[in-house]
């Protein structure tokens, strides 16, 4: 059962450990497709930033879908002249296929991508890895439609912006300001586990992986950026709005029937040992509390609607047992799904069965009152039925409740794979590892792309890696299944990361624009 202090899959957040290694903080991604114009002007400008304001090693990654002009050729001449440049071909098409194709082979810790128009002011990059970098977030965002935001844009995109966003918040209750902005990073142990359970694989990836992100309780910083409109996009609206409309239902309806796995990505309360060494402490309470109470006050006015309408043609008793009977399915599903976090079909049945039980409690409660009442009055009114009903219910709710929390949905941590972690330890630097990780973690070649790289420090890997060097027990955890053209569940990396300061004390003198 998922409650808000399970474990899950993933370990506390960390601040980066700082040290002397190779690696790459930061790998910034650059998914493009036929930008034979744009593609040097982005990176070399994007280079010169990060050399000039970035304290880390960092790397930046081309990622070509399928470009059909000069795309690949310039980006194997940066690769060439560049040595924090390389670049990656997919012979297929989307820019989440490329996203997570790229992120899923990184060794980095922390992954971003943004657009090849580097519409974004390059000023908030840094403001937006730095929560990954220190463990505060999970995900990071930038945002056009913060109040201190500066966005320079016409006036239809400005208008589908905004209505898709709100479309986010009342279909699947997003509480990110901004899902399509060009502008994202995320931690890399976070993309493993994540990762596996996005879908989409063209525009609407971003969003599904940000809405996927928030349902699973992981933290989302948002950045306010500001951002240049490029007149040149290639973007069609149409399509994309009606691809990302589909999107949105898909999800959608995943959530409402609780086929996704998203208790893998529950985090520790905090980086505080003494957090997960609590004992004896009710988890969750208030917020079930909470919820109970919702499910409650509807199930009540349920209640009493069929047992107005059962009225009508049969006596009090009858009504009563028949309205109790329909409501107390309906509750106990409600409760099974939003007060107790309870996803999918498994113990449906017997959950159903035990709630039947406490209906019976129940039953019992209310068909006494209601006979005490006849007994003390010959022909009682419908209202002092109904405000006996409620006074009689209030108690059985109390009761339904101890009984849902300690009996039908108690709680289960530990005893499901996908929640079972071994004991964190703050004295390791070691990040936590996905199944199919390997020791030594660079760049593979997805299906269908080229077989050789210009750069000799990424060679490729290998198909199926061994054993996964963790010091956190990963034996039971569940890779979930996802439809992918590119080989993002065979390139899993991990390796224990050490930061090096290159510049830690470089100011840009200059304006980016």
């Amino acid at each position: 059962m998922r409650t808000d202090s399970s474990p899950g899959n993933l370990p506390a957040r960390e601040h980066l450990p700082a040290g002397d290694a190779g690696t790459p903080v930061l790998d910034v991604v650059i998914p493009v497709y036929n930008e034979e114009k744009d593609l040097q002007p982005c990176v070399l400008r994007l280079h010169e930033h990060l050399k000039r304001t970035f304290p880390y090693a960092f790397r930046i990654t081309v990622a070509d879908n399928a470009s059909t002009d000069t795309t690949p050729q310039v980006a194997a001449r940066l690769e060439a002249e560049i040595p924090e440049v390389t670049s990656f071909r997919l012979e297929q098409k989307g820019r989440g296929r490329a996203l997570r194709t790229v992120w899923s082979a990184s060794d980095a810790p922390i992954l971003a991508y943004m657009d090849v128009d580097l519409s974004t002011d390059l000023n908030a990059l840094l403001p937006l890895v730095a929560p990954l970098i220190s463990g505060h977030s999970d995900l990071a965002i930038g945002s056009r439609l913060s109040r201190s935001s500066r966005v320079v844009r016409g006036a239809k995109r400005e208008f589908i912006s905004r209505t898709y966003n709100l479309i986010l918040r009342g279909s699947l209750q997003a509480r990110f300001s901004d899902a399509q902005c060009g502008f994202k990073a995320i931690r890399r142990d976070v993309a493993q586990a994540l990762l596996p359970l996005v879908e989409d694989t063209g525009w609407f990836f971003d969003t599904e992986m940000l809405v996927l992100a928030e349902r699973a309780g992981l933290r989302i910083h948002e950045v306010p950026v500001d951002w240049v409109d490029d007149p040149n996009s290639t973007v069609h609206i149409v399509k994309t709005a009606t691809d990302d409309l589909k999107g949105v239902w898909r999800v959608g309806r995943a959530l409402a029937t609780g086929s996704l796995p998203l208790d893998r990505l529950a985090r520790p309360f905090g980086d505080d040992p003494r957090d997960r060494d609590l004992t004896d402490v009710p988890k969750g309470l208030a917020r079930q509390l909470v919820g109970f109470c919702v499910v409650g006050g509807l199930s009540t006015l349920f209640y009493l609607l069929l047992y107005s309408g059962f009225r009508s043609f049969s006596g009090s008793q009858v009504a009563n047992a028949l309205a109790l009977l329909v409501s107390a399915v309906a509750n106990t599903a409600a409760n099974r799904r939003l007060t107790f976090g309870v996803r999918g079909r498994g113990g449906a049945i017997r959950h159903q069965a035990q709630g039947l039980v406490v209906f019976a409690i129940g039953l019992a409660l209310t068909s006494g009152s209601l006979a005490a009442l006849n007994a003390a009055t010959a022909e009682p009114a419908h209202s002092t039925e109904l405000a006996v009903l409620v006074a009689a219910n209030l108690a059985a709710t109390v009761l339904r409740f101890l009984l849902f929390r300690a009996w039908v949905f108690p709680d289960q941590q530990g005893e499901t794979p996908s929640q079972v972690m071994a004991s964190h330890h703050p004295a390791s630097p070691t990040y936590a590892t996905a199944p199919h990780a390997q020791a030594s973690p660079t760049y593979a070649t997805a299906p269908h792309a080229q077989a050789s790289h210009a750069h000799a420090a990424h060679p490729p890997l290998p198909r199926r890696p061994t054993a996964p060097p963790s010091s956190y027990d990963t034996s039971s955890y569940d890779t979930a299944q996802f439809r992918a053209g590119e080989a993002a569940d065979r390139t899993w990396g991990d390796s224990t990361m050490r930061l090096q300061a290159v510049r830690p004390h470089d100011h840009d003198p200059r304006n980016a624009r």
